[in-house]
């Protein structure tokens, strides 16, 4: 029977399983991920309001295994050898047919002082310290920024930091204390949000200009103190720093010979194959792929790039030649509590809807559509 391995349980590997049980695939389906559950991560933004808790976000997919006919082994990849057909993990060697790797990506933490910092999306754990942060000060000035990759533009992660931001400026509006705290936010990129298109980033900064939210934009950082951020052009004090850094790849990578991008990632084509492998694949934020310079990293993104690669993998399998190309999109709401901004990006188009409740609701509707599959 053929043996399949994924190597992860995010976004991109469970569409992965889904695809190929779709697809018809009989053989054997092997999960490697420290635990058997799935965090949403797009609801960490509604944490520090009490919108979602962790248990809100946190799915046990055992279920879902049993339904789809899956392995779990509870372990984390160490290692690849014999070509990509023998997956190393803390837990043992697993043989494979096939392989894709949705391990996701890794934070860059070289900043000095940047344990003082708050990485939201390394989990709800981050979420609820911002939140439990935001009860304990009575006022004070919250700084909120991202930065990137500089070997790797694309591996970046700075869309959940503007919904965290205007989350907040809402948030506090909401409790009514916003005069007490100065919000600030702050990147080294000049035009920050690019990647959505120049109109969205004229509406971000205009809407942080009408509720009042500071800016330090186009300054390299030096580094955080439990007080400060610091930059090239200058530094300013800080109560609270929530700072997302730029993304590379898993530290397992280096354990393998998978051929790496400049900034880390591995290596792959426009159908996700991993080059000089057979029967290797890689999605979502594990991967660099070829592509416009706006490509998002994102869960539709991983989602669309999983769908590709499961469909490529049974190809290979069959004996026939793999031909699905994901298709590059970025498809967002960037939601602030009540309402919402929708920005959606094609090579053809760039579409940017200004903020309204509907979109909220979107949203939270989305998240109810796309976890009922997976509850």
């Amino acid at each position: 029977m053929q043996q399949v391995t994924i190597v992860g349980s995010g976004f991109g590997a469970l569409t992965s399983i889904q695809t190929l049980r779709g697809q018809g695939f009989e053989g054997e389906i092997t999960v490697v991920s420290p635990k058997p559950e799935f965090v949403y991560y797009p609801g960490l933004i509604w944490i520090p309001s009490g919108r979602r808790t962790g248990k809100d976000l946190r799915i046990d997919l055992q279920p879902l295994f049993e339904r789809r006919r899956v392995k779990h082994v509870p372990a984390s990849a160490t290692g690849l050898r014999d070509g990509g057909r023998l997956l190393e993990t803390d837990g043992g060697e697993i043989a494979n047919d096939g392989l894709i790797i949705a391990s996701g990506g890794r934070f860059i933490k070289k900043l000095p002082g940047i344990e003082h910092a708050v990485t939201p999306c390394e989990g709800i754990a981050s979420a609820e310290k911002i939140r439990d942060r935001l009860r304990e000060l009575d006022g004070g000035t919250v700084a909120m920024g991202f930065s990137g990759n500089p070997n790797e533009p694309s591996s970046m992660r700075g869309g959940p930091i503007f919904e965290f931001l205007f989350g907040l400026d809402r948030q506090l509006r909401e409790e009514k204390r916003r005069e007490r705290f100065k919000i600030v936010f702050f990147t080294p990129a000049e035009r920050p949000g690019n990647r959505l298109g120049p109109k969205a980033v004229d509406k971000l900064l205009d809407e942080m200009h009408k509720v009042g939210i500071e800016t330090h934009l186009g300054h390299k950082l030096k580094g955080f103190s439990e007080t400060k951020v610091m930059t090239e052009g200058g530094e300013f004090d800080a109560d609270l720093i929530v700072f997302m850094p730029g993304m590379t790849g898993n530290q397992w990578f280096d354990n393998t010979e998978l051929p790496r991008s400049p900034g880390g990632l591995v290596q792959s084509d426009g159908m996700c194959r991993v080059a000089g492998f057979e029967r290797v694949y890689v999605v979502g934020d594990s991967g660099s792929f070829p592509g416009p310079e706006w490509m998002p990293k994102q869960a539709h993104m991983a989602d669309l790039q999983a769908k590709a690669a499961a469909k490529n993998l049974m190809a290979e399998l069959r004996g026939a030649e793999p031909k699905d190309t994901f298709k590059v999109e970025l498809l967002c709401i960037v939601d602030a509590n009540d309402r919402g901004m929708l920005v959606a990006r094609t090579e053809k188009h760039n579409i940017v809807l200004p903020s309204s409740p509907a979109f909220h609701w979107l949203k939270r509707g989305f998240e109810w559509w796309y976890l009922r599959n997976y509850r």
